[in-house]
């Protein structure tokens, strides 16, 4: 779902649509010749064509409400219909145009649909994420309002098994700030998920509780295999038509969700239907620099790394559904975390990362070899220095390599799309699709033209 910009009112194409004035064109489409004008009329005809003119275009207001015409109102002074008066003469041709593009303005926002709000939040193992947006084009959305912050809410429990008090304030602090945006505002719908911090976590479901009292909002601790599912259905319109298959992957904090999608037989509307196995890893790039250290990695460390995760996934069952397409050009991985998007971040050598430029980007296999490879032979402060990794990120960022090299060993692919996208986006396009908005998008065309 690409987030569009609101459509900027057609205020040219309001004025131009209305039904020119009687007389104007003969049932050919033509207009007809003028006759020679009578001595000392020059003057009159002018005038004429300029009132014809400003009748076709102006739209005028009854009551704050648009009539539904294009009407001139009577001129105070007028002797005879057409005739011109000193009033229509001397009215500055500046204000005219104003005074039609105001009226167009109105009309069209009167013939607008109220705006309908949709709210996602995810809590995650590592990020706190909120996203208000409203539906615009079909299958699409146009962002509102956004918020994102690293809370580490799992840290420290791979260790003990419980979410520490440090990490739970953080996590308040942000959901705090998510409260401040959702509040005073009508939804249509609105999805509050947390995941697997929280579906983990000893005290996972008490920290919920204390969220509710705290900030009044009212998470929800979801599957894996919803997980899972959103993370398809976010990233459905970056699955072009010349795709076969292809493994899709979301690298969180504490879990790594998979999801293998064969698109050979008849499609649908949703990508979700599609999935044909799915599995979920219980090792995030938080759990996994915990138990290996992501601090200071060695080639050999790394190494380590990987293997722990590739021993994960061979005893994934259905590692091997995409296997008839796979082979082909038709067949691709698409990654969805943070560490498919810093490596993009690095490769196009961002000085601020755009999510713009990353969303949507494809990598080659030799692209992201040499990325890993680049990011490997960094020390920690070389990692914290690049403006695509962090602070935040830098201790955290082989550790998602890491994860992510085994999945490429385990699905190999020439080609790697980069979604800046994610549980949010699947939420809200779930959401607008269950409610039926997109279908009634041409209604609303018709009302805006009408």
């Amino acid at each position: 779902m690409d987030h569009d910009q609101r459509d900027a009112p057609p205020v040219a194409r309001a004025a131009r649509d209305h039904t020119p004035a009687r007389g104007g064109r003969n049932p050919q489409g033509q207009r007809p010749k003028a006759a020679p004008a009578p001595t000392g009329t020059e003057p009159v005809k002018r005038t004429r064509k300029r009132k014809r003119k400003r009748s076709r275009n102006r739209v005028f207001m009854r009551g704050g409400e648009s009539s539904g015409q294009t009407t001139v109102p009577a001129v105070q002074g007028q002797a005879k219909a057409g005739q011109p008066t000193a009033a229509a003469e001397s009215a500055p041709s500046h204000e005219n145009r104003q005074r039609r593009e105001k009226s167009a303005s109105t009309r069209y926002a009167l013939s607008r649909p109220a705006e309908r709000l949709y709210a996602a939040l995810d809590l995650g193992t590592n990020n706190c994420r909120l996203l208000i947006a409203s539906p615009s084009k079909p299958g699409r959305f146009r962002v509102v309002d956004a918020f994102s912050r690293i809370v580490r809410l799992g840290e420290g429990l791979s260790a003990n098994g419980r979410l520490g008090e440090a990490a739970m304030d953080r996590a308040l602090g942000a959901l705090a700030i998510c409260a401040q945006k959702l509040e005073g505002k009508t939804f249509s719908g609105m999805q509050l998920i947390a995941t697997e911090a929280c579906r983990s976590a000893a005290n996972g479901e008490d920290f919920l509780t204390r969220v509710k009292k705290e900030t009044g909002l009212a998470l929800t601790i979801i599957d894996r295999q919803t997980e899972a599912r959103l993370a398809v259905a976010g990233c459905s319109s970056l699955v072009g038509r010349d795709t076969d298959g292809l493994v899709l992957f979301d690298i969180g904090g504490g879990s790594s969700e998979i999801a293998l999608v064969d698109l050979t037989k008849k499609r649908t509307g949703r990508l979700a239907d599609h999935i044909v196995a799915w599995t979920s890893l219980p090792v995030g790039v938080v759990s996994i620099a915990e138990r290996f250290g992501g601090r200071d990695v060695t080639p050999e460390n790394f190494e380590a790394m990987v293997a722990n995760v590739s021993d994960l996934l061979r005893g994934f069952e259905g590692a091997n559904s995409l296997k008839h397409v796979s082979a082909g050009d038709r067949f691709h991985l698409l990654g969805t975390s943070g560490t498919v998007t810093t490596l993009a971040g690095v490769h196009l050598g961002l000085r601020r990362y755009d999510r713009r430029r990353v969303d949507g980007l494809w990598l080659d296999r030799e692209h992201v070899d040499s990325m890993i490879e680049r990011i490997l032979g960094w020390s920690f402060d070389q990692r914290k220095a690049n403006p695509c990794i962090g602070e935040e990120r830098a201790d955290l960022v082989l550790a998602g390599c890491a994860i992510l090299e085994a999945i490429r060993r385990q699905w190999p692919s020439e080609r790697l799309r980069v979604a800046d996208r994610g549980l949010r986006e699947g939420m809200l396009s779930e959401m607008m699709a269950r409610d039926g908005v997109w279908r009634r998008k041409r209604f609303h065309a018709a009302a805006r033209a009408s």
